[in-house]
């Protein structure tokens, strides 16, 4: 077999088509946008030959339950996303560990220890606890390829869906990988011509009525004790008694325990892949150890239940939550290799004498005109309050726009915005990206038309998921327009602006109507991300006036604006 150079994401995406998937369903979320972006592109190389459904899903939840359904149905299925984003699937999940699955079916959830791209350091092995289900935790991409293969055959084996977590590190960084699996001269991977369907089980166990789900949940808690005996003989945990000092390195945190101990093995060593914790591992390792140092990427979730309450008599459990080590950020060798009082030069190059650059918006994104215009038009007002959401834009908080006063989670802008209006404030603004407003922006905009509440809702349609590198948008273009009115929003406060610096006096006139209007007003600034533009150059030259190649459907012209008006707005109630 040959090695193939891989980052972590990229592995799990291989084994995943090694396994023979029928689908792989997300919504980008960094770090984890790559494992379906390696799948979608295996998907589009190799044709109808690769028998793989490969689309991105409205958002998590959605893609949870579309990957659950292909599972009932007899394929296996993939369904990947970044840690928060196991927030919005948390429904489906939780009650898919008491239905159970048909064919396999794997989540995988890309956590992010030091926030690179986040707004929260959420560990995922707490939601493994709370469902009861089986987790992996690779270490290295190696492992990573092996055991979101082998977890394929653990899912089926006890009918259950089965966690692998990364974390941003391992997700994004490269190493060999050597595959199970050869691809054949036209790229098509053997395990994704053998995939095969299996047959239906009772349906009443996909059926959570009470009555059934009482029964269901019983098996699921009669299965843990299976699960806990699986996790002590697995290969992903492995024990080495030596010296009185004992470590326990969880996933990533293993190669940083390697590489600050140099192939020092006086040292005790329990190596953990593999959950539920693997109790008599850990008890032989206490038992034989005085002091006890705990390494894992994210929360102490293992240091906490070693310690239990009141501790463990005549035995120092060092970590965490002893100071050893930060209770946020990620760890390093030279972190671990401080705890341990191991001599350890790092390999890094000195970095403080580098200027910091803050991340800001791309030169010519249209986004920068639309937040001066909103600006500029909510200045006279008052103290306006500005809620925003997930996305490129949020980087609106930053000078010299100021045009962020919030951002939580994907869709919050809305439902934030409207109870602020329900509490009598004004002027509410909030503004939400296309991709962002498709995932979870709906829902909320239906109260707010319902109510008509007071408030200014900008949807700022680039074409695109841009943050995430361009993937496709669901509600972009006419397609936003239609749901926008379909939810309900009055025509005569719809709005189309084109965000662009000749625009924008007429734009800070129309939003400056809208905000002083005492109900529901969306305005849509409509300007494809640059990006775009940039791959429709790069794919062919096209005419001014032709489409910008984006997944909107809308003609663009070559400045990004929309050819069908000439004017900065589209008139009330008209097509745009």
């Amino acid at each position: 077999m040959r090695h193939e150079l891989l980052l972590g994401d990229q592995a799990a995406a291989r084994a995943a088509i090694d396994a023979g998937i029928g689908g792989a369903f997300s919504y980008p979320g960094t770090p984890a946008t790559e494992i379906f972006e390696y799948i979608e592109d295996h998907v589009r190389r190799v044709g109808p030959g690769s028998r793989i459904s490969a689309m991105w899903s409205a958002n998590e939840k959605v893609a949870y339950e579309e990957a659950l359904g292909m599972s009932y149905a007899g394929r296996r299925a993939l369904v990947s996303m970044k840690h928060v984003g196991l927030n919005v699937a948390a429904d489906p999940f939780m009650s898919s560990a008491i239905t159970g699955v048909n064919a396999g079916l794997v989540v995988i959830v890309a956590d992010d220890p030091g926030m690179h791209s986040s707004q929260n350091e959420q560990d995922t092995r707490y939601y493994h606890e709370f469902a009861q289900l089986p987790l992996f935790e690779p270490a290295t991409q190696q492992q990573t390829y092996d055991q979101v293969l082998d977890a394929f055959e653990y899912s089926e084996r006890v009918g259950l869906p089965v966690m692998v977590r990364m974390v941003t590190r391992l997700c994004h960084s490269r190493a060999n990988v050597t595959p199970r699996q050869e691809r054949d001269s036209e790229g098509v991977v053997g395990g994704a011509l053998s995939a095969r369907a299996y047959p239906r089980p009772d349906p009443n166990d996909w059926v959570l009525v009470p009555s059934n789900a009482r029964r269901r949940y019983r098996r699921l808690l009669d299965l843990q004790s299976q699960l806990v005996r699986d996790s002590e003989e697995a290969s992903e945990n492995r024990l080495r008694l030596a010296g009185a000092r004992g470590i326990i390195a969880a996933g990533i945190a293993q190669n940083y325990v390697a590489e600050a101990l140099g192939g020092f093995e006086d040292d005790s060593l329990l190596q953990i892949g593999r959950y539920p914790l693997p109790t008599g591992m850990i008890r032989r390792l206490v038992e034989h150890c005085h002091q006890i140092f705990v390494f894992e990427d994210g929360y102490p979730f293992i240091e906490r239940r070693l310690n239990g309450i009141m501790g463990v008599p005549g035995k120092a459990i060092r970590g965490k939550l002893t100071g050893d080590l930060s209770l946020d950020g990620e760890l390093t060798p030279d972190s671990v290799a401080a705890a341990l009082g191991a001599t350890y030069v790092s390999p890094a190059l000195p970095l403080g004498d580098l200027a910091a650059r803050p991340p800001q918006l791309c030169k010519g994104c249209p986004h920068a005109d639309s937040f001066r215009a909103i600006v500029e038009a909510a200045a006279p007002l008052g103290n306006a309050y500005m809620f925003s959401d997930i996305g490129c834009y949020a980087l609106g908080v930053a000078p010299p726009f100021r045009a962020v006063h919030s951002c939580v989670d994907m869709g919050a802008s809305i439902s934030m915005a409207h109870g602020a209006a329900q509490a009598g404030s004004h002027p509410v603004i909030c503004t939400i990206g296309d991709s962002t407003f498709a995932h979870s922006g709906l829902s909320p905009l239906v109260g707010a038309a319902r109510a008509d509440a007071n408030m200014t809702v900008f949807i700022l349609d680039n074409a695109t998921v841009g943050m995430t590198g361009t993937q496709e948008s669901m509600s972009c273009g006419q397609a936003l327009i239609d749901i926008v009115r379909g939810l309900g929003v009055k025509p005569e406060h719809l709005h189309v602006i084109d965000p662009l610096a000749k625009h924008h006096e007429s734009n800070v006139a129309l939003i400056r109507r809208e905000i002083d209007h005492r109900g529901l007003s969306v305005i849509v600034p409509r300007r494809a991300c640059i990006h775009v533009k940039r791959q429709s150059k790069d794919a062919a030259p096209v005419a001014a006036e032709r489409s910008c190649a984006g997944p909107c459907g809308c003609a663009c012209n070559s400045n990004g604006s929309t050819s069908h008006s000439t004017s900065s707005t589209t008139p009330a109630g008209q097509p745009a």
